[in-house]
């Protein structure tokens, strides 16, 4: 798989590492849907990551939380593949 095909979730994605990883893939032409608790980071990488990046707001300690997001990630990117 080229890393332009990527349509990956990315924990903790507004900030760090996370951002870092997020900014690489959509860098190569890849979409990412950006899960984190940080609203204001999350929108504000968005914005400057463009159309093939999403946040969505997430609580990963939360179970059912994280399956909404899963769930709305795969809506926003046509499917998930990483």
């Amino acid at each position: 798989m080229q890393i332009k095909d990527a349509r990956a979730i990315i924990s903790g994605g507004a900030s760090g590492l996370g951002q870092a990883v997020a900014e690489d893939v959509v860098a190569a032409g890849g979409s990412v849907a950006l899960l984190d608790v940080n609203a204001e980071a999350g929108a504000a990488l968005v914005a400057r990551l463009g159309t093939r990046a999403t946040y969505i707001a997430t609580d990963v300690t939360s179970e059912a939380a994280v399956d909404a997001a899963v769930a709305q990630a795969a809506r926003a990117m046509g499917g998930i593949n990483v």
